[in-house]
């Protein structure tokens, strides 16, 4: 009995550190130490010094910010957090000629965020993409992400 529950926690313990490991593989996550502002900005103009055009800024830490008190919750994740949409007609064409299912992928997404209680740090991340693919996508939002902070 004791080894066989030695080894169920062993099991459940793997388990738990390669869920662990594995949950950051998704993405990419690079922090800068300039304020929010001046690395939306910079992210923004790599963007569009591509050719590309941003599609839509999603203001997620105003909309956290403003349903908090419906959904109870009272504290504040981020100083400030947006998401910054955009396409690579490109790219974008590329990806789906060597799989049509590779839609799911576009638009393409930068973050950048500052953590509250995290002052002068600015975060740029993005979500790893997957698929036939993948490299040239992770190319291009390496390379954005990159030009904006190096």
């Amino acid at each position: 009995m004791r080894h066989r529950f030695r080894h169920v926690f062993l099991t459940v313990l793997l388990a738990a550190m390669t869920v662990s490991a594995s949950a950051q593989e998704w993405r990419t996550a690079r922090a800068s130490q300039a304020g929010f502002a001046d690395t939306r900005d910079a992210v923004v103009l790599a963007i569009e010094n591509r050719g590309l055009v941003l599609n839509f800024t999603g203001h997620i830490s105003e909309m956290l910010d403003r349903t908090a008190a419906d959904l109870g919750k009272a504290r504040r994740i981020y100083e400030q957090a947006e998401v910054l949409e955009f396409c690579s007609a490109t790219v974008s064409r590329q990806m789906m000629e060597a799989d049509p299912h590779e839609i799911v992928n576009c638009p393409f997404t930068i973050a950048v965020y500052a953590l509250a209680g995290e002052p002068g740090k600015t975060w740029v991340a993005y979500r790893k993409p997957a698929g036939k693919s993948a490299a040239v996508l992770e190319k291009l939002l390496r390379d954005i992400v990159a030009d904006a902070l190096d």
